[in-house]
């Protein structure tokens, strides 16, 4: 009946009734504790959450550390030398993206880095116009862990992203509700705005065909997330995707887990880092000569079982 009431009534979203979940738990924290404090952050995390529950506001990664036990590292680049490693990348999508042009001259390999920039050229590429980057893995994966280390752009309009994304994952009859595969976004950075929440990356599942839904795509966004002052330091975003579900981390702590869909994905999927363009309108409004970003990545790793 209460949840009737906060699904129909007060229409939460998934992750707002996880807040409320939460909420329960930490309560009883407080009422079973003998430390003050673990009291004291019992209640600071009901604070917060009810910010989630009530204005869907960012939370602070509270879960179980990161356990790799049992998993072997597959892959790593930590992007040593002067230039991308183009025997395991690839330039993803070249050409148009939205309001501007994806181009390997915005991917740059340097002081153990590799940036990816935003910025307004008259003389691109393509032509004139906005321009970002975007790689992604000649091999794919399914299953494991995977994880980046990096330092997200800063500014209105570009943001940063690590994702993986199967085959048609927007088409019903070969996602099959995110069996068939899925978009596993492993982090979005879209907080360089917000007056409360900056810091924050957001964390989503999409796929198509949820519950024999034939029309469109379904997705489900976890939440927002805090970091550690993720414009200017390096903080990781990872995901645990096993047989049973997705489980996202900051830091190496989770943050939610979720088996969304009719199933975790059973297909290999395009391991992708980019630098995200925005739509036309949003580019208006930026400063043609002076806007420039930039997205630093110290590592990518991926670990199996």
């Amino acid at each position: 009946m209460f949840e009737t009431f906060l699904t129909e009534v007060l229409k939460l979203a998934p992750r707002q009734l996880w807040g409320v979940e939460q909420q329960w738990f930490y309560l009883t924290e407080i009422f079973t504790s003998f430390s003050l404090k673990k009291i004291v952050a019992s209640f600071l995390a009901i604070i917060e959450l009810c910010g989630l529950t009530v204005l869907d506001l960012p939370t602070t990664p509270r879960g179980e550390a990161l356990d790799l036990t049992g998993y072997s590292l597959v892959f790593k680049d930590e992007f040593d030398g002067n230039e991308l490693n183009t025997k395991v990348w690839e330039y993803r999508g070249s050409g148009p993206r939205r309001g501007g042009f994806n181009a390997e001259s915005q991917v740059r390999v340097e002081n153990g880095n590799m940036i990816m920039t935003g910025d307004y050229q008259t003389d691109g590429m393509y032509g004139e116009g906005w321009y970002t980057g975007m790689i992604k893995l000649k091999e794919r994966y399914c299953k494991g862990y995977f994880e980046i280390r990096c330092i997200v752009n800063s500014g209105a309009g570009y943001w940063s992203a690590f994702w993986l994304q199967a085959d048609s994952p927007y088409t019903a009859s070969v996602s099959k509700g995110g069996v068939g595969g899925a978009e596993i976004d492993i982090f979005e950075s879209m907080s360089w705005d917000e007056k409360i929440g900056k810091d924050s990356v957001t964390q989503t599942v999409h796929c198509a065909g949820v519950d024999g839904v034939q029309d469109g795509f379904q997705s489900e966004r976890l939440g927002s997330f805090y970091g550690d002052d993720i414009y200017e330091k390096y903080n990781t975003y990872g995901l645990e995707w096993t047989d049973d579900e997705y489980i996202f981390y900051v830091n190496g702590i989770e943050t939610r887990r979720t088996s969304f869909g009719n199933g975790v994905s059973e297909v290999p999927e395009d391991v992708i880092v980019s630098l995200e363009i925005p739509s036309e309108e949003e580019l208006a409004e930026l400063d043609k000569e002076n806007y420039k970003t930039e997205f630093i990545v110290d590592y990518v790793k991926i670990y199996q079982k």
